[in-house]
């Protein structure tokens, strides 16, 4: 392939880095304007709506986010009387998180899908696809100037 050719390929497959980009910050702003929440925060208000009391370790291995910064956007949601937590009745170490009825009604308004429209379309691709992605994403990030590992384990709807 020539040098033209290979810079020509490489500005397209940018631009296709930037359309999933630009949709999935679109799909956020409309979360924000909609819901009066982040993306991220949608998402943990839909986890814990299909697992009440589940708690925030769990929670942010569903989401595949840092434990921590789980437990941050867990206390936005609390402190703006979004999620409840609970004390199980049958170990007292144990807090479990419920949805108020304001975050039932966010829910029940909130423009789909919740995880985000990423999530939803990486889990539409065959698994020859994603494993295909998988290893060619893996070679840009490894040619990356500055490349921060810590950022896998941030929700997009945060960056």
């Amino acid at each position: 392939m020539s040098k033209r050719s290979k810079n020509q390929l490489s500005l397209q497959v940018l631009k296709k880095f930037r359309v999933i980009y630009g949709s999935v910050r679109q799909q956020f702003r409309d979360v924000e304007k909609t819901c009066g929440i982040t993306g991220s925060q949608l998402w943990i208000l839909q986890e814990v709506a299909k697992t009440p009391d589940i708690g925030v370790s769990k929670l942010a291995e569903r989401l595949s986010i840092h434990q921590s910064t789980c437990s941050q956007l867990v206390e936005k949601l609390v402190s703006r009387n979004l999620i409840v937590k609970e004390r199980s009745k049958e170990d007292q170490r144990r807090v479990g998180l419920c949805l108020s009825e304001a975050a039932k009604k966010i829910l029940k308004n909130a423009p789909g899908p919740a995880e985000g429209i990423l999530p939803e379309a990486l889990q539409a691709l065959s698994e020859s696809a994603l494993l295909s992605l998988d290893e060619s994403l893996l070679d840009v990030i490894g040619k990356l100037r500055g490349m921060d590992d810590k950022l896998a384990d941030k929700p997009l709807a945060d960056m």
